[in-house]
C-alpha cells in the first residue's frame, strides 16, 4: 500500500485560507469528511483535540501532524493542507507551520495502514520534500512529490538490506515511543537512523507504535551494542537494558538534536543504567529538583485518585440532593432507598481515595513493587489504625496518606538497595515476596506510630477552620480563589485544588464551603476572558477574539487551563486581573456559606451546590471583575 492510497486528491487543500490552530483543524477534520473517512466529525474532533492537550503535534520545520485513533473513524485516512505563509501551531521549535497532514485511523486500524503512516512521518524529515510540498500548486502536483519520494525511499531501503560493504565503527541500539504511537513515535526513530547513517554509525531503532512494537530488539542486539538510547514519552520495558550505557530522552529531543544523542553515545561517556526504579547519580535522565521530584510523584497519586473522588463525590452528593432532612436530620443521606443506594456507591468509590493517592505516590517513586505497600499505607491512613486498635482508631486522613505514599515508596526504594547484596538467586522472589512482605509490615508500624500524631494535627486543623469567623473565611477564600488563577493548572492551582480535596474529606460543612470556594476560584478566568474577548475587543487579537467565546464553556466545565494561551501572550496584565476575579469569587462563595460535596464537575453539579443561587452570583461577580480587570490593565492592540 502507498502513502496516496490513503491521501485521496479530494483530501488536499492548497493555499488553505486557516488562522490559527482551531481553523486548520477543523479544515483538515472537513477535508475527512469529505473524503468520507469518518463516522462523526465531532466524536474524531474530541480525539484530536485530546492528543493536542498531551502536547503540540507541530513538529517544527514547519510541519505539524495532528491525529486521531478514534471509533469515529470509518476508514484510516489522511488529508492536508498548506499555509504558505504559516499560522502558530505552538511548535516546538517556535517557529510557524505551513504543512498540515492529519491522520485518522480507526480503533481497529490495521497493521498496514499504520505502517504507511509511519513511512509519511519518516519521509517529512527531509526538508526539501516538505519544501516542494508547500509549492505544489495543484493537488496532482502534491500527490506526485509524494509518490516521486516515496519511491526514492524504497530504494534506499532495499540498499539498507543489503549486506553492508564494512561494518561499522560502532554499535547502536534504541526505542522510540509517544503517547500514541502514530506520528513522533516513527520520526523520532527516522531521525536518529538518519543521523546515524551519515554519522557512519550502526543503529537499529524499535519502534513502539501504536499497532506493537515494530523493529524489536533481540537479546543479542542489546549484547552487542555499545550503548542505548530510549526517546520515549511514555513508560515502557527499561529491565532489558540493565547493566548497558542507557541515554534516557524524549521523542522531541531525539527529532531534533539528533547527532547529539548519537554523539554522546558514541564518545562513550555515558552512564551504566541499574534497573532497581532509579538511574545512578551520573544519570542522563532529567536532573530534577528534590522539590519537582516530590512534586511529580505527588501529582501521580492525585491524578490517579481524582476518578474515584470525583465520581464518588457526584454520586455522594446526589444522594443528599434526593434525600429527605426531615425524616432523620441525623442520617441525611440515606434516609430513602434511592438516596441510600446513591450513597452507598458514590460512598464506596469514595473510599478508595487514600489508598489510591498513597500507592499511587508510592509507584512513581519505587515503580510496581511500591503499589501494595503504598496501598496499604493509605488504607491504614483511612482507618487510622494505632499500636493499641489495630482495627481503627484515629484516622490521619489526607495528611496521613500522604505520609504513607512517600513513606512507603523510599521504604521500597530502600529494600531494592539493600537487596542488591542478595544472591542471584533470589532475584525473582523479590518482588512477589521481600518487597510486599517487608514493607508492609514496616509500613503498618510506620502508620500506627503516625496515625495518631497526624490525627491531632488533622484535628486541629479541622478546629481552627470551623472556629474561623466570617472574616477568616472571606479572607480564605481569598487566598484559594487566586491561587487558581496564579498558574491555572501549575504547583499552585494544584495546590489549593489538593487542600480542597483534604478538607472534603473530612465530610463536615468546612470542608464544603473550601471546595466550593475553589471550584469557582477555577471557574473564573477562562469566564473573564471570554467576556473581556466581548466587551473589549480593541485588547485582543483577532484570533483571540475568535477562540476567546470557547472559554465560556471550558470555565463553566471548570477547566481552568482554558485562559492558558491568554495569560502566556500577556503574563503581567492577564494573570493579575484574573487573580482578582477569581479572589472575588471564592471571597464571595465564602461569605454566602455556598457548599460543595463534589470536588469536580463545574455547572453540572450546580444541583447539588448549597445555596446555589449565591453561588451563581458569586460566579458572575467574579468574572466580571476578571473582565473589567483586563479592559483596565491589557494594552490595545495597535498600542
Amino acid at each position: 500500500m502507498k502513502i496516496t492510497d490513503l491521501l485521496k486528491k479530494e483530501g488536499i487543500l492548497l493555499n488553505c485560507p486557516a488562522t490559527d490552530r482551531e481553523s486548520a483543524i477543523d479544515a483538515l477534520i472537513d477535508l475527512h469528511s469529505k473524503v468520507g473517512n469518518l463516522n462523526d466529525a465531532a466524536a474524531f474532533k474530541e480525539a484530536i483535540l485530546a492528543r493536542e492537550e498531551k502536547g503540540s503535534t507541530a513538529i517544527g520545520m514547519g510541519i505539524a501532524v495532528p491525529h486521531g485513533k478514534s471509533a469515529a473513524v470509518k476508514t484510516a485516512g489522511l488529508t492536508a493542507i498548506t499555509i504558505p505563509s504559516g499560522i502558530d501551531y505552538k511548535s516546538l521549535d517556535g517557529n510557524p507551520s505551513n504543512l498540515f497532514f492529519m491522520i485518522a485511523a480507526p480503533d481497529t486500524a490495521a497493521d498496514t495502514h499504520l505502517e504507511v503512516l509511519s513511512k509519511l512521518m519518516t519521509l517529512l524529515m527531509d526538508q526539501s520534500f516538505a519544501k516542494k510540498l508547500v509549492e505544489a500548486k495543484t493537488a496532482d502536483e502534491f500527490l506526485k512529490v509524494i509518490d516521486d519520494k516515496e519511491a526514492e525511499k524504497d530504494k534506499e531501503t532495499s540498499a539498507k538490506a543489503a549486506p553492508a560493504a564494512k561494518p561499522s565503527v560502532k554499535k547502536l541500539v534504541g526505542v522510540t515511543a509517544c503517547p500514541t504511537g502514530i506520528a513522533h513515535t516513527f520520526m523520532a526513530a527516522e531521525a536518529l537512523e538518519l543521523k546515524a547513517k551519515e554519522l557512519g554509525v550502526d543503529i537499529k531503532v524499535e519502534k513502539d507504535g501504536s499497532a506493537g512494537a515494530k523493529d524489536v530488539l533481540t537479546a543479542k542486539d542489546i549484547e552487542d551494542a555499545d550503548a542505548v538510547i530510549v526517546a520515549c514519552d511514555k513508560n515502557i520495558d527499561m529491565g532489558r537494558f540493565n547493566g548497558k550505557p542507557v541515554i534516557i530522552t524524549s521523542t522531541k529531543e531525539a527529532i531534533h538534536n539528533p547527532e547529539n544523542l548519537i554523539k554522546k553515545a558514541t564518545d562513550g561517556d555515558v552512564s551504566i543504567y541499574h534497573h532497581s526504579g532509579k538511574i545512578s547519580a551520573s544519570s542522563d535522565a532529567t536532573n530534577e529538583s528534590a522539590g519537582r521530584q516530590a512534586y511529580k510523584h505527588l501529582m501521580n497519586g492525585v491524578s490517579h485518585m481524582l476518578p474515584f473522588v470525583i465520581g464518588g463525590g457526584i454520586l455522594i452528593a446526589i444522594a443528599f440532593l434526593l434525600d429527605d432532612f426531615s425524616i432523620d436530620p441525623s442520617n441525611f443521606g440515606s434516609n430513602t432507598p434511592v438516596a441510600a443506594w446513591f450513597k452507598s456507591i458514590g460512598g464506596t468509590a469514595f473510599g478508595f481515595m487514600l489508598p489510591i493517592l498513597a500507592g499511587f505516590i508510592a509507584q512513581s517513586i519505587a515503580d510496581r513493587p511500591g503499589l501494595a505497600v503504598g496501598f496499604v499505607g493509605g488504607a491504614l491512613a483511612s482507618t487510622g489504625a494505632t499500636f493499641v486498635s489495630p482495627g481503627g482508631d484515629v484516622p490521619s486522613a489526607f495528611l496521613g496518606a500522604l505520609v504513607a505514599g512517600f513513606a512507603a515508596g523510599y521504604l521500597v526504594r530502600f529494600m531494592e538497595r539493600i537487596c542488591e547484596k542478595l544472591p542471584q538467586a533470589l532475584e525473582g522472589i523479590k518482588p512477589v515476596l521481600i518487597y510486599p512482605l517487608c514493607g508492609i509490615f514496616i509500613i503498618g508500624i510506620v502508620m500506627c506510630a503516625i496515625n495518631p500524631i497526624v490525627g491531632a494535627l488533622n484535628a486541629w486543623i479541622t478546629a481552627l477552620l470551623e472556629g474561623m469567623g466570617t472574616g477568616s473565611m472571606v479572607v480564605l477564600g481569598i487566598l484559594l480563589g487566586a491561587m487558581m488563577a496564579t498558574d491555572m493548572g501549575g504547583p499552585l492551582n494544584k495546590a489549593a485544588y489538593a487542600f480542597g480535596l483534604a478538607s472534603l474529606a473530612n465530610q463536615n460543612e468546612t470542608g464544603h464551603m473550601i471546595m466550593a470556594a475553589i471550584m469557582v476560584g477555577g471557574m473564573v478566568p477562562p469566564i473573564a476572558i471570554a467576556l473581556a474577548t466581548i466587551f473589549f475587543k480593541n485588547k485582543f487579537t483577532p484570533a483571540e477574539r475568535k477562540s476567546g467565546p470557547v472559554n465560556f464553556i471550558m470555565g463553566l466545565c471548570f477547566i481552568t487551563e482554558g485562559a492558558i494561551p491568554f495569560a502566556a501572550a500577556d503574563p503581567i496584565r492577564v494573570i493579575p486581573s484574573l487573580m482578582v476575579g477569581s479572589g472575588v469569587a471564592g471571597a464571595l462563595s465564602m461569605a454566602f456559606k455556598c457548599t460543595l460535596r463534589a470536588p469536580h464537575g463545574g455547572i453540572f453539579v450546580f444541583p447539588v451546590v448549597g445555596n446555589v443561587a449565591m453561588y451563581l452570583v458569586a460566579l458572575l461577580i467574579g468574572s466580571v471583575a476578571g473582565c473589567f480587570m483586563l479592559g483596565l490593565l491589557k494594552k490595545n492592540i495597535e498600542d
